[in-house]
């Protein structure tokens, strides 16, 4: 079971969201590997916190890896198009740790593996590698849904077919390639996001030229991938072990 340490707080803005915790890597290893970027999920919404990614930020902590757990501007209740609010605090939470030394890999969950990718697309960042756990890689594809009560159209205040614009720059499945080694872990027992999002991702990158590992467990839900006791784990962790930056 990891060990549980406690973070460093720091901010990287004046919002009460504008924040990350930092778990530094587990002393007693020889030396750091890097840095994970995490970053939750939770429909973008405000009810969902950095808490979400606290036992794999401990779990990869205790693996040698600096983690930086993300809190960010969110939907709140009755909200509308918080997208540049958001988009602009993911940038801005990266750069704070942008200077560390070693690989940085962003590990995001449900919308956090959208930002996640996302994210990595952006040639301002030095991202090395992406994991994306159960990410929504297809916001035209969740817009259509209606997913989660149509949370796309809260997050950009309008839905795909009156701004394709914003969706296709925010959607990851418009931004290949992004020509870093990425792994989407997506289980196919997964109700919260269609499982059906994760193999178009991989063929749609592979195609495009990039390193994509999909892995897709048949009896994986939503939530089993950021339980880091989960088997499902062992398959990550030697993902990040394999990975030569």
């Amino acid at each position: 079971m990891s060990r549980r340490r406690s973070p460093e707080r720091r901010t990287y803005g004046e919002h009460p969201s504008q924040f990350l915790d930092l778990y530094l890597a587990d002393a007693s290893l020889t030396a750091p590997r890097g840095t994970i970027i995490s970053i939750h999920g939770g429909y973008w919404r405000e009810a969902y916190g950095l808490d979400l990614n606290e036992p794999v930020a401990h779990h990869l902590a205790n693996r040698g890896w600096t983690v930086a757990n993300l809190e960010y501007r969110r939907i709140a209740p009755g909200a509308q198009g918080v997208w540049a609010e958001m988009s602009s605090d993911i940038l801005d939470a990266i750069a704070l740790v942008d200077d560390a030394p070693g690989p940085t890999i962003v590990v995001g969950h449900s919308a956090g593996g959208q930002l996640a990718l996302w994210a990595a697309a952006q040639p301002a960042n030095r991202v090395d590698g992406v994991i994306a756990l159960a990410p929504l890689c297809d916001l035209f594809l969740a817009d259509g849904l209606e997913l989660s009560n149509h949370a796309t159209a809260e997050l950009f205040g309008a839905s795909a077919s009156d701004r394709p614009d914003l969706y296709a720059a925010a959607s990851p499945l418009y931004l290949l390639p992004l020509n870093m080694a990425q792994l989407v872990v997506h289980g196919r027992a997964d109700e919260d996001v269609p499982f059906a999002m994760a193999p178009e991702y991989v063929e749609t990158a592979e195609l495009a030229g990039d390193e994509v590992t999909l892995l897709d467990p048949k009896k994986v839900d939503h939530f089993d991938v950021i339980d880091p006791t989960h088997s499902v784990w062992r398959s990550i962790d030697a993902w990040l072990d394999r990975l030569d930056l």
